[in-house]
């Protein structure tokens, strides 16, 4: 498998400004990556964060293949997955070369996921994923759901970490450049909430533009990102730069 974690591919977060490229982000050579391990002719699948957004999803649907065109990939087919069809989706998971992971909700998307038995459907399987905000979250081992909605942060009973799909044992934290100053429930997202959570843990906050990338023989982070570890934040890595992990 190979396993593309982005922040935003397609355009960046909370930007008025429409991006500068059509297709896929050619940033920290995105592109480039992604060409190198696509199959000729892919069959693609969207599973939504949404499960019961249907027309949503089907604008999405359009979109995500409009967009894998534009960057020169050779599609098949783009296919979605939603609740309408999820199960029957996981269980001919192997029929699909490249499967994206949207974005969204991170503690909804998480259980539409253990709804449909994507993690078991994923054992064994090989092609590539690329997952967007709350999708490359939800692919770690134990995924860290980072408070976002008004409520989750002061909810002794929202859970803050749960089980992912186990995909990788990195924690992405995408929109860095958005959220670094946001607040929630009157707490700062990073300062207050985030680095407390980070004692024993490591997260990898990254900007849009920037990604992380896993394969059999190398696991790295492309352009500019931050750990989040014992309390603290600081800059790995910048624009361009490539940090092995």
């Amino acid at each position: 498998m190979v396993l593309f974690l982005t922040s935003s591919p397609m355009g960046h977060y909370r930007s008025p400004e429409p991006p500068d490229f059509t297709g896929l982000d050619p940033a920290n050579g995105l592109v480039r990556e992604v060409k190198r391990y696509w199959k000729e002719d892919s069959a693609c699948l969207l599973i939504s964060a949404f499960p019961e957004e249907y027309t949503l999803n089907a604008g999405m649907r359009r979109d995500f293949e409009r967009i894998l065109r534009e960057t020169g990939l050779s599609v098949r087919r783009m296919d979605l997955c939603d609740r309408r069809n999820g199960r029957q989706i996981t269980e001919k998971l192997q029929e699909y070369d490249m499967v994206f992971l949207g974005g969204g909700h991170v503690p909804t998307e998480n259980a539409f996921f253990r709804e449909i038995g994507l993690r078991e459907a994923f054992a064994g399987w090989k092609g590539i994923v690329m997952g967007i905000s709350a999708g490359s979250m939800n692919c770690a081992e134990l995924v860290y759901a980072q408070p976002e909605m008004p409520g989750e942060a002061v909810d002794p009973a929202y859970r803050r970490f749960i089980r992912g799909l186990g995909l990788t044992d990195c924690n992405i934290l995408p929109h860095y450049q958005a959220v670094k100053d946001d607040r929630v429930d009157g707490l700062r997202l990073m300062e207050d909430i985030t680095c407390p959570d980070s004692i024993g843990h490591r997260f990898y906050a990254i900007p849009d533009g920037s990604y992380f990338l896993q394969t059999e023989d190398r696991k790295e982070i492309r352009g500019e990102a931050y750990l989040i570890s014992e309390g603290a934040i600081r800059k790995i890595s910048g624009a361009g730069d490539v940090y092995p992990l």
